[in-house]
């Protein structure tokens, strides 16, 4: 008797809207790494549903990257000045998850959303913004993905572990030029 070997390809890691539900994946995205620290206090399971109920506020789209399993594995996210048309983007990831182009791809997939016009279904935002620190420059790599132009530093913006770290600031306007990485698929 020979058994036959079928070769499966796991689903494809993609896009959707952060759900309650996903509030153990955060607790364990943010005990992944020390850098996590930086994106909010979540060390227990119910302060990770409070950082789910606020991104979930009505001033802010946050998206979940998912792997194939549809379980949370990062994060992308928009803090929105509606009277301005203005989204304020930030992303995280798991850090069994980096290394891999999937925030990129995923920060690509967002900002374009955002800055679509609500009657074509996006968000209707016209500048998205962000900042990392000047140490860190994978989430450069990330916005540079995604079409941001790096527009100056805010020098000794945060202090971390004693020390005056720089940030760098991008942005991206609805007139820029839409990269020409490919963003990771939004689920139906």
């Amino acid at each position: 008797m020979t058994s036959s070997h079928r070769s499966t390809t796991p689903p494809a890691p993609s896009l959707r809207p952060v759900r309650l539900g996903d509030a153990p994946a955060v607790l364990d995205a943010h005990r992944s790494a020390a850098d996590m620290a930086r994106q909010g206090t979540v060390t227990t399971l119910e302060q990770a549903r409070e950082q789910v109920a606020w991104l979930l506020a009505a001033d802010r789209r946050a998206t979940a990257i998912v792997d194939g399993a549809d379980a949370l594995v990062g994060l992308v996210a928009l803090s929105i000045d509606a009277e301005n048309r203005l989204g304020w983007f930030f992303y995280w990831l798991h850090a069994a998850h980096r290394g891999q182009g999937l925030a990129a791809r995923a920060a690509v997939a967002v900002a374009e959303r955002a800055l679509t016009p609500f009657a074509d279904g996006g968000w209707g935002l016209e500048r998205l913004e962000l900042g990392h620190r000047a140490n860190n420059p994978a989430s450069g790599a990330v916005a540079r993905a995604a079409g941001f132009v790096h527009e100056g530093s805010e020098r000794g913006k945060f202090l971390i572990d004693g020390e005056r770290v720089d940030v760098l600031t991008y942005g991206r306007l609805v007139t820029d030029s839409a990269p020409g990485a490919a963003g990771l698929p939004w689920q139906a």
